[in-house]
């Protein structure tokens, strides 16, 4: 697996992820559609329209879920145990159908579990940005993460 173990994680390391993803229209509707999410602020183009924002917004939950996704190649594939928490989560600028989203991930803590010696707790901040570099979102997560093996 790809995933880093918690022996390669360094606080202050930051990565600059190189997947990207153009949102859709598509995108939007089927992970609303997907979690039974009818707010029209999503789905319904005439409603929000007329919004302050003139059109639709991407699903604020799609664009964390994206965030973390786009993380998990570089840092945790294969090696994370468990998500333990996502706090402090922000949507600082809406997302829209086309923009296309880059991450990057910094290494906020690490430390070995006080229970399991086969694992330890990383705190994340990952920050989500626009084509234009403006900030999207952001999140801490707390994750288990696998020690390397013995």
């Amino acid at each position: 697996m790809a995933g880093l173990y918690l022996e390669d994680f360094t606080p202050g390391h930051i990565f600059r992820h190189t997947l990207r993803k153009t949102v859709t229209e598509s995108d939007n509707m089927l992970f609303s559609v997907m979690t039974l999410n009818p707010q029209p602020l999503h789905i319904d183009f005439d409603f929000a329209g007329k919004t302050e924002w003139g059109k639709p917004l991407v699903n604020s939950l799609f664009t964390l879920g994206l965030m973390i996704g786009i993380s998990v190649h570089d840092t945790t594939l294969g090696t994370t145990v468990a998500n333990l928490g996502m706090t402090e989560t922000t949507f600082p600028h809406p997302l829209f159908h086309g923009d296309t989203v880059r991450v990057e991930t910094e290494v906020k803590s690490v430390r070995e579990s006080r229970s399991k010696p086969d694992r330890g707790i990383v705190e994340f901040e990952h920050r989500a940005y626009n084509q234009h570099d403006r900030l999207v979102a952001r999140c801490l997560r707390q994750a288990m993460i696998l020690k390397r093996p013995a």
